[in-house]
């Protein structure tokens, strides 16, 4: 059996995803899914990918999709529900979550309908649960065979007639027949346009893409149920709080990062070492060691983040230079390329609230809470039962119009 090191301290941890010498190890189980994409190569191969992938965020992306695209895709998700008086909210943050998702991997959805949108978010959750199949509670043979099919499924029905509309506009691209602007600004447009063909074959092509729209749908959404539970409960603990989340968005945004915090999309991380190297928590590591990275335990840090570290307290200032929301979005080479998008900006003391970036999860949560959503008293909250990782399964909601903000 394969030593594991595992390490709790926030310091070691910024030490140790830094380090060169450390090969992801999380996903090794879910490479069905997720080998050889972005999140799982090492070294030189990851740094082309990187490199090759950030090209998506050319200047003024994130303020395009938080200011242009995310409220039409916000507003159209919602409607519905919004209308009925009543939602689930694990189910709505998927879908709300899936199309920005979409747009921003480059799969399109040409019949913009709600049975379309369900349709890809039910064959991106089978990919979610293959990628983090490590913490599946299922038989793992039966998760593998289901994410055989749905990439199956997904091929024909979603991913090759966008690679064949982006490949059209590209060859008028090419003829100069449109501008690089008219161009979708997306991961599968970046790829055909500017990838290595010999290394993105089919094969390839299909778990990259799959692998964008599972990360953000996924990670998006429980991150927003979380958030919504934290500043629900803390607001309702005392007068005047929910006065001072509706009337300051940049104090919203800080709640919303102190529950990133408390909730990392994935409580751990795991290292190969590739070579002998030593780390202060643990000593000497061996080549072919593995190191678990425990975020969860490392956010709540009473050493970085105060006695209280336990506590949801967006009031809580963090000295130094370590993130409101620790360890959440990784940090070094693998740090999360969608930090920016989901939480925004960090706030500074000057910043203006008219022109600060809040992020996609502090919008989707601010819109909620103007609609009047609440937590239904009439109807159960359940944990997830397909995963080991601390998510909401069922998280029942209704829309108060008399009551929003209070």
């Amino acid at each position: 059996m394969v030593k594991k090191h595992v390490i709790q301290a926030f310091d070691d941890i910024s030490i140790g995803l830094r380090s060169p010498n450390l090969k992801q190890a999380l996903y090794n189980e879910g490479s069905v899914i997720m080998k050889d994409t972005l999140l799982t190569l090492h070294g030189a191969a990851h740094r082309k990918r990187r490199l090759l992938e950030l090209k998506v965020f050319r200047k003024n992306f994130f303020d395009l999709y938080e200011k242009n695209i995310f409220p039409n895709t916000l507003h159209s998700s919602m409607r519905s529900d919004f209308e009925s008086g009543y939602s689930e909210l694990v189910d709505l943050s998927y879908r709300v979550t899936m199309n920005l998702t979409a747009d921003f991997a480059g799969i399109d959805r040409p019949d913009q309908t709600a049975q379309e949108t369900l349709s890809l978010l039910n064959l991106v959750e089978t990919f979610s649960e293959g990628a983090t199949i490590v913490h599946s509670t299922r038989a793992k043979d039966e998760v593998i065979s289901e994410v055989k099919a749905a990439i199956g499924e997904f091929k024909p029905k979603f991913l090759n007639p966008s690679i064949k509309r982006r490949r059209l506009l590209l060859e008028r691209y090419d003829r100069k027949e449109i501008t690089e602007a008219e161009l979708p600004r997306d991961v599968l447009t970046v790829i055909l346009q500017h990838g290595d063909p010999e290394e993105f074959t089919e094969e390839m092509l299909t778990r990259e893409i799959a692998f964008y729209l599972q990360a953000g749908a996924h990670s998006t959404a429980n991150s927003t149920v979380h958030a919504f539970h934290e500043i629900s409960n803390w607001a309702e603990a005392q007068n005047g709080r929910w006065k001072l989340l509706r009337d300051d968005p940049i104090f919203f945004q800080r709640a919303v990062h102190e529950s990133f915090r408390l909730h990392p999309a994935s409580p751990v991380a795991w290292r190969t070492a590739t070579c002998p190297l030593r780390l202060n928590e643990v000593g000497e590591i061996k080549a072919g060691h593995t190191v678990e990275f425990c975020l969860a335990e490392a956010n709540r840090d009473v050493d970085i983040f105060g006695f209280d570290a336990d506590e949801f307290n967006p009031e809580r200032r963090i000295k130094g230079s370590v993130p409101p929301f620790g360890h959440t979005f990784g940090t070094g080479v693998h740090a999360c390329l969608g930090r920016e998008l989901d939480g925004g900006a960090l706030p500074r003391e000057d910043s203006n609230p008219e022109t600060h970036q809040y992020g996609i999860v502090t919008l989707f949560l601010r819109e909620l809470f103007d609609l009047g959503a609440k937590l239904d008293p009439d109807r159960a909250l359940t944990k997830a039962s397909s995963t080991k990782r601390p998510n909401w399964g069922h998280y029942p909601i209704t829309f108060q119009e008399n009551n929003k903000w209070s």
